[in-house]
């Protein structure tokens, strides 16, 4: 299971690779993981066919987003190249018979959909909203769609719940030595 709280497809897929300062984590190691995050991130409706060249393509269009969006050093915008993977036919939404929505195309389709949100992002006002997330460890970046921008974890589930947990442990251990000091 991927993760997506980033609150753009093109942030969750530069999460794909955690833990960027410390002991990496590569979460899109083959194809078929390849497969099941596109499926995941809601992009296809099935699972496209995805070799060892395209899981290269997928990780390279990861680092154009990172690159260009991360707060941290300076952003560097490779805005040719990304123009490159968003120019192809983009995922297609379909109606079918029955009413039910479904995503069609292939894997280029899928990197052309994620290239335009990138550039969509990075050509915007929201791109001043994109954070990293506290917890120093992580470098998953989000935006931040909190009203008056307290958002500090990427999300609470795996970052912002360890950070209080941390922190609660750190006030009692204060409080029990302030308690030891003064007795």
């Amino acid at each position: 299971m991927h993760v997506f709280v980033s609150g753009r497809v093109s942030l969750d897929l530069a999460g794909t690779l955690k833990w960027r300062r410390h002991k990496q984590e590569e979460l899109l190691s083959a194809g078929r993981d390849v497969a099941e995050w596109v499926v995941e991130a809601g992009l296809l409706t099935h699972p496209p066919v995805v070799d060892d060249t395209a899981v290269a393509e997928v990780r390279r269009l990861r680092e154009l987003v990172y690159a260009a969006t991360r707060t941290e050093p300076e952003r560097r915008v490779q805005a040719a190249e990304l123009q490159a993977l968003a120019d192809p036919p983009p995922v297609r939404s379909v109606l079918t018979a029955g009413g039910a929505l479904e995503r069609h195309g292939d894997l280029t389709a899928v990197l052309s959909t994620v290239a335009r949100d990138a550039i969509e992002l990075v050509g915007s006002a929201d791109l001043a909203r994109v954070r990293e997330c506290g917890r120093p460890e992580c470098t998953r970046l989000f935006v931040d769609d909190s009203r008056g921008k307290p958002r500090r974890w990427c999300g609470m589930t795996e970052c912002g719940n360890r950070m209080k947990a941390a922190e609660y442990r750190r006030r009692q251990r204060r409080e029990r030595g302030g308690l030891a000091a003064g007795e």
